[in-house]
């Protein structure tokens, strides 16, 4: 049976877009206020995601960001979408998220990714006195879980993780392929899949996770989440234009220049080539850009597709007040309210 828009949740992901004209602390401020809003609104969780060397967003030290905004919220959940982990020594993220749920237990989420959230120059940088580059990321969540368990014989651990020893912190692993598909389903983990810049890969990775999952103490079946770019406004036309904001940005991207996210323009068009602009359709050609009807049609076309049980909306739109009421008329699906 088909499951109804009104019947998942719905989540919001932060990149904590730095704008044109703006500055880091200004975007911070803007994505508290966001997840206030989205605390009110019914959004069931905020993720922050880790990305480094780009001055367009502000989310780089990412447990920092979370508790800033666990912080200044009450009751929504708070975590990262994700952690890149082969760029931390797991310990450091064992005592980095036991703190946070130390200080607001039972609200954070712990997402795991393993690429580097950047550039190669960025990698190296965050790498450095480490030998990994991604391709030991099983052993590295293992030795975090290690961390985060209660320890059976104390006296025979090394070491141990202050806070975050015995606390009940939910891990989800990420990916935009199949590889961390298949690692979430033999795991018995939660799955959250990067539908927002990697559409083409969406089914066939769903599927693998949820053919090959094997319970866990932590899930009892598959819990698949979806990323998903929105940019919704009062009208088709004022969505579409808005929506040229992460066009550009997706642009830059693609030309190896990321920078701060740029004002609306009338036509993407007009400054992309014909192969730039097949680029875009694929990266980012799923995205639901529209007025409140076009948006919660695409929506639910889009749960039908993949039957996800929540779907994390990305919104990145110029304008602040925009961007609040982009995910304010999103919020208006929540359990049909």
């Amino acid at each position: 049976m088909s499951k109804q828009l009104h019947e998942i949740k719905l989540s919001v992901l932060d990149l904590s877009p730095v704008t044109e004209g703006s500055t880091p602390a200004e975007s911070l401020r803007n994505s508290l206020e966001l997840a206030q809003h989205a605390e009110k609104w019914g959004f069931n969780r905020y993720w922050l995601a880790e990305h480094h060397n780009m001055t367009g967003i502000a989310s780089s030290a990412t447990s920092v960001v979370i508790g800033y905004i666990a912080g200044g919220t009450k009751t929504i959940r708070v975590g990262s979408g994700g952690i890149m982990l082969p760029n931390h020594a797991p310990l450091v993220i064992a005592e980095q998220f036991g703190t946070l749920e130390s200080l607001y237990p039972g609200r954070i989420d712990l997402g795991l990714g393993r690429a580097p959230g950047s550039d190669q120059a960025a990698m190296r940088a965050l790498r450095r006195g480490l030998t990994s580059n991604g391709e030991d990321f099983p052993e590295l969540v293992q030795e975090l879980r290690d961390y985060l368990k209660p320890p059976v014989e104390p006296q025979r651990m090394p070491v141990r993780a202050t806070p975050g020893e015995g606390l009940d912190i939910p891990i989800y692993i990420l990916g935009s392929s199949d590889y961390g598909a298949m690692m979430a389903a033999l795991l018995g983990l939660p799955y959250a899949f990067a539908s927002h810049f990697s559409p083409e890969f969406t089914l066939s990775a769903l599927e693998i996770y949820r053919k090959n999952f094997r319970p866990s103490d932590m899930l009892d079946k598959p819990y698949a989440m979806v990323g998903v770019n929105v940019c919704a406004a009062d009208t088709d036309e004022e969505a579409e234009f808005l929506a040229t904001s992460m066009q550009q940005q997706f642009l830059y991207l693609l030309r190896g220049r990321p920078g701060k996210l740029q004002p609306p323009i009338a036509r993407i068009e007009d400054v992309a080539s014909d192969y730039e602009l097949l680029a875009l359709k694929q990266r980012i050609g799923s995205s639901i850009v529209g007025s409140k009807e076009t948006v919660r049609k695409r929506l639910q076309q889009f749960l039908d597709d993949t039957q996800a049980d929540e779907m994390i909306v990305n919104g990145q739109i110029f304008d602040h007040q925009k961007r609040l009421r982009s995910y304010e008329i999103v919020s208006e699906f929540i359990g049909d309210r």
